[in-house]
């Protein structure tokens, strides 16, 4: 697999989401298209013509997050469950704390930081838009 990609679904506020998951991780977007730009989109009511069709974010090496705005018009909802987290191995217990503090900042946290007995540094939450986050670092093995 040359790469794992996260694509999250939101009910009209993925701009709002992909700006904050970039204030984040740094970086600029690899697409920002509204459906106005797709073909046929001229055709859409003027607030679904604003709505985001598809965002990709790279946040290291292959891996990005992309999202798009559900759209009622397409007959289409979001539900948020707890069948799903993203995922994060970071490089240190430094990185983890930023990226912890950031993402979880007006979410809810499910498992505070804590050092763990699979010998890593690890935290869940879901951030304030309803995304479920694995944060981990692993320790180095001793010999």
């Amino acid at each position: 697999m040359l790469s794992t990609n996260f694509y999250l679904h939101f009910m009209g506020n993925t701009e709002e989401a992909m700006n904050f998951y970039r204030s984040v991780f740094g970086g600029t977007f690899e697409s920002f298209m509204r459906y106005s730009d797709v073909p046929g989109g001229e055709k859409m009511p003027a607030d679904n013509q604003r709505k985001i069709m598809h965002a990709a974010l790279p946040i290291a090496g292959n891996q990005m997050i992309m999202a798009t705005d559900t759209l009622e018009s397409m007959e289409r909802s979001v539900v948020f469950g707890n069948n799903y987290h993203i995922s994060l191995e970071a490089e240190s217990e430094a990185e983890v704390d930023r990226i912890f503090a950031a993402l979880s900042a007006g979410g809810t946290v499910e498992v505070p930081l804590n050092k763990t007995f699979w010998g890593a540094y690890f935290g869940m939450f879901a951030d304030k838009f309803g995304v479920q986050w694995m944060i981990n670092y692993t320790y180095p093995k001793t010999q």
